[in-house]
C-alpha cells in the first residue's frame, strides 16, 4: 500500500490514532494528528520525528477548533484523502449512576466529533474524487458489558452514522467504514482496567483477564488495528463501504457458557 501524495487527518494522538498515523506516514501520507492532551501531543511529536506528521492541539468536540484544524491543514494541502476518527473517552455507569454531564461529554467526544471532522473535511475530500473515512467504534456498539450505558450508546450511534455517511458519500467516490476493536492495549484500556481492578489485583492482572475473555487468549495491539485502517484506506478496499469490521480476537463470536 502506497499513500504517497495523500493527506490524512487523524483524531487521537495516542493509542490507535497514533499507530494509524505512524503507519500511514511510513507509507507516504502527509499525516495531521489532532489531540486535546498536551502531554500526549508532545509524546506523539517525539515518536513521529522524521516522518511527515504534524501534531495539532485540538478539542475535537469543539466546532470552531475542528474547523480551524481543517483550515490550517488546507493552507498547505491540495485536498484531504483520508479521515480517521480515533479519539475517544470511556465512561462507566448504568441508568442510575450515569450523570447527564457524563452522558453529554461521551456523546460529544465519541460520536459528535465524528460528525464534526467529517463535516468540515468533506468539502476538501469530494474535490479529490475518491477517499476514505474511518470511524473507530467498538465491539460495545454490538454487545455490552455491564455499566457502560453512555459509552455503548456512542459506539452504536457511530455504526449508524457510518452507514448513513457511506450511502451519501458513495456518489462522490468517498468510502466510509468503521472498525470495532475488542480489547486493545491503549491508554484508554489501561484506564478502564485501573477502574475495574479489585483489591489485591494490579492493572496488569485486569488486562490479562480481559485477554482471557477473547478466544485468541490476549488483548490486541494498536499496530494490528492500524493495519486494518491502512487496508480500508487503500485501493485494495475500493469496493468496501458502509461496513463495520470487528478486530476482536473472536470476542463477539464467543458465548461464554
Amino acid at each position: 500500500m502506497d499513500f504517497t501524495g495523500q493527506t490524512a487527518l487523524i483524531t487521537g494522538t495516542s493509542g490507535m490514532g497514533l499507530a494509524a498515523g505512524l503507519l500511514l506516514a511510513r507509507k507516504g501520507a502527509a499525516v495531521h494528528l489532532a489531540g486535546i492532551d498536551a502531554k500526549a501531543n508532545a509524546a506523539a511529536e517525539t515518536v513521529t520525528q522524521g516522518l511527515p506528521v504534524t501534531v495539532h492541539q485540538v478539542n475535537v468536540a469543539d466546532d470552531a477548533q475542528v474547523a480551524g484544524w481543517v483550515a490550517k491543514v488546507m493552507e498547505a494541502a491540495p485536498g484531504i484523502d483520508i479521515l480517521v476518527n480515533a479519539a475517544g473517552i470511556q465512561t462507566y455507569g448504568d441508568l442510575d449512576s450515569t450523570t447527564i454531564a457524563d452522558f453529554d461529554k461521551v456523546m460529544n467526544v465519541n460520536m459528535r466529533a465524528c460528525f464534526l471532522t467529517a463535516h468540515f473535511a468533506w468539502p476538501h475530500m469530494k474535490t479529490r474524487g475518491k477517499g476514505a473515512i474511518i470511524h473507530i467504534s467498538s465491539v460495545q456498539g454490538h454487545t455490552n458489558q455491564y455499566g457502560v450505558l453512555g459509552y455503548a450508546t456512542t459506539k452504536g450511534a457511530v455504526h449508524a452514522m457510518t452507514r448513513a455517511m457511506a450511502v451519501d458519500c458513495a456518489k462522490f467516490g468517498i468510502r466510509v467504514n468503521s472498525i470495532s476493536p475488542g480489547s486493545i492495549r491503549t491508554p484508554l484500556l489501561e484506564y478502564g482496567a485501573a477502574q475495574l481492578t479489585k483489591p489485591g489485583e494490579s492493572m496488569e492482572d485486569m488486562i490479562a483477564t480481559f485477554g482471557k475473555a477473547h478466544p485468541v487468549g490476549r488483548v490486541g495491539t494498536v499496530e494490528e488495528v492500524a493495519e486494518m485502517v491502512a487496508y480500508l484506506c487503500s485501493d485494495a478496499a475500493a469496493f468496501v463501504t458502509g461496513s463495520d469490521f470487528r478486530i476482536d480476537g473472536g470476542l463477539t463470536a464467543y458465548i461464554g457458557v
